[in-house]
């Protein structure tokens, strides 16, 4: 599709050397999912959304969280009009197509829970009347670790709304020294054009979201995440919602290839990126994704 081809050469463009995690940022898109990038600061985080809003050629709104904001600043707020003698609810930057929620852990629990309802039903609830929100509607929120000093953990509940997380990782050195000759990434942003428009993006989606899964496919995404639950790894295993997000994310992942066809290799691309945020080892403070990433060659694929 000349749209996704133009979409990917010019985002492969702006973040060098980070092709998989590009076309993971693509396929979530595409899977009608929000997507949470996680690393520490400076790796291009916000730049790969900057330019994942534009090539789709969608509004959108940056909002920098802070340990001060109030649901309010997210939402909107409702406010007396004295001319007209009535109230009239001023939306928030929550009522645009593409959110980029910048460093999210950092505003407290309370704000973060305020995306909750947004994120799950696409609309939000201010002074007991609701909202639509434009379709499609999507979020893309970047976190640092959480060692970090400021930081507040997601809670489960809330990491459970992102179809996948990603994480940039350093540059290669390739790249980073492209970076140290021709500076921040983030001017070349001005050259990205809008690929998709909002009609076009929501027949894709439609699209991936038609695609069937054969029974046999259901099978194993089914072995996938009951072995997660019978490991003893975790805390506790993937939910079944977890199991749907895994075969959304897999239709993406076929639409990307150029198939009309899920295959296992659909769902092992995505298996991390789906799961290991929703996962909690046993043991504190390791990462889940080894675990998950040894597991899946002890699944059997037939």
């Amino acid at each position: 599709m000349n749209e996704l081809n133009l979409l990917f050469k010019q985002l492969n463009t702006l973040i060098l050397g980070k092709a998989e995690v590009v076309k993971l940022a693509v396929a979530c898109v595409l899977a009608r999912g929000h997507l949470l990038l996680e690393d520490v600061p400076g790796v291009g985080k916000t730049t790969l959304a900057h330019g994942l809003a534009v090539g789709l050629g969608l509004d959108y709104r940056r909002v920098q969280f802070t340990n001060d904001m109030l649901p309010a600043d997210l939402l909107g707020v409702t406010v007396f009009h004295p001319a007209e003698a009535k109230f009239v609810f001023q939306p928030g930057p929550v009522f645009h197509r593409f959110l980029l929620a910048d460093e999210i852990n950092r505003a407290s629990p309370k704000v973060q829970s305020a995306l909750l309802e947004a994120m799950e039903e696409r609309q939000v609830s201010v002074d007991g009347k609701t909202y639509a929100l434009p379709q499609p509607f999507m979020v893309i929120a970047t976190q640092n670790p959480s060692e970090q000093i400021g930081t507040f953990p997601l809670p489960e509940s809330q990491l459970d709304r992102f179809l996948m997380r990603v994480s940039m990782g350093y540059p290669i050195e390739k790249a980073e020294k492209y970076l140290y000759t021709h500076g921040d990434r983030r001017t070349a942003l001005k050259s990205i054009q809008a690929a998709f428009n909002a009609e076009r993006l929501m027949q894709l989606q439609q699209t991936v979201a038609a695609m069937p899964l054969s029974a046999a496919l259901v099978d194993y995404i089914y072995r996938l995440v009951a072995m997660t639950r019978a490991e003893g790894a975790f805390v506790q295993g993937l939910s079944p919602r977890a199991g749907l997000a895994l075969g959304q994310a897999a239709k993406a992942w076929a639409v990307l290839e150029g198939r009309d066809v899920v295959l296992p290799e659909d769902v092992q691309a995505v298996f991390v990126a789906v799961a290991a945020h929703r996962l909690r080892t046993l043991q504190q403070g390791s990462n889940s994704a080894p675990v998950l990433q040894e597991m899946m060659r002890h699944v059997a694929v037939g």
